[in-house]
């Protein structure tokens, strides 16, 4: 993939825009506040401090800032949160060097910046190679805990049980990074009753684009997640997509239509909006 996100501090960007003043900035795109386009060279520059390197010229640069890979290092990331149909997907990973020579050569970010048929083709092998917990929560139980729970709760405890998992299958590192959903004292509020906690964690957001521990169990989850779907639509024989727009209330209409109203807890998160659109 020939595009590198990369979330930089203050400092970075003003260092970065001077070393592009040879060059005309041109209009940025919504929440952007700096471009260059050149063949090979184009740089965007978001609100949020994202920084998108497009081109061969712009990710010889990128190199430059992206941070120093520290090993061994182990991270944690989910899917499926915002998926009307499928499950909550959560995957610890951990990354030493000897997993990262046989990784490599992969093209590993976030599985939000690359495709589907990427990660489906690499995710088996990434299954096999890295020692990792894969953590599901299905549609039924999500319902059942749901009116009792929220959806961040349910996040905190799974990561939390994919910790302690790979915790007991490997040491982990200093380097144990969680891609923050919710501030960190508010995360341990919610395993207040958990039986085992893993506490040594380091909180970051947007983590999967600074950690490879983390954007390796982003891809694992994805991947996790992309089955299931798959595995969903050939049980009922029915398209099932990913996501919470229109196609997804298209589908849950047709999924009602032929397999009634009470089937659907154990195909979607029924507190979505959809479900009102779907039944009505």
């Amino acid at each position: 993939m020939n595009i590198i996100s990369l979330t930089l501090t203050d400092e970075q960007i003003e260092q970065l825009k001077a070393s592009l003043s040879q060059f005309n900035d041109v209009f940025p795109p919504q929440y952007a506040n700096f471009r260059v386009s050149e063949p090979n060279l184009n740089i965007t520059i978001y609100n949020s401090k994202k920084v998108v390197f497009q081109g061969s010229r712009a990710l010889q640069l990128a190199e430059y800032y992206k941070p120093k890979l520290v090993l061994p290092q182990a991270g944690s990331d989910e899917t499926g949160n915002g998926s009307y149909f499928g499950p909550i997907c959560v995957c610890a990973a951990y990354i030493d060097e000897a997993v990262y020579e046989k990784i490599k050569d992969l093209k590993l970010d976030d599985s939000k910046l690359i495709t589907d048929d990427y990660i489906n083709e690499i995710g088996q092998y990434l299954r096999d190679n890295v020692p990792h917990s894969l953590m599901m929560l299905d549609n039924r139980t999500y319902n059942k805990i749901q009116k009792t729970t929220n959806q961040n709760k349910m996040k905190a405890m799974l990561h939390n049980q994919a910790f302690v998992n790979l915790s007991k299958q490997v040491s982990l590192p200093k380097l144990t990074v969680i891609d923050q959903f919710t501030p960190e004292k508010t995360y341990y509020g919610y395993l207040d009753k958990s039986k085992e906690i893993y506490s040594k964690l380091v909180f970051e957001t947007k983590a999967e684009s600074k950690y490879l521990a983390v954007a390796v169990g982003s891809i694992i989850a994805r991947f996790a997640f992309n089955t299931a779907l798959r595995q969903m639509a050939e049980h009922y024989d029915i398209l099932i997509p990913s996501g919470a727009q229109k196609a997804a209330d298209t589908a849950a209409k047709a999924f009602v239509d032929r397999y009634g109203e009470a089937e659907l807890e154990n195909v979607v998160k029924l507190h979505f909006a959809n479900t009102k659109r779907v039944l009505t």
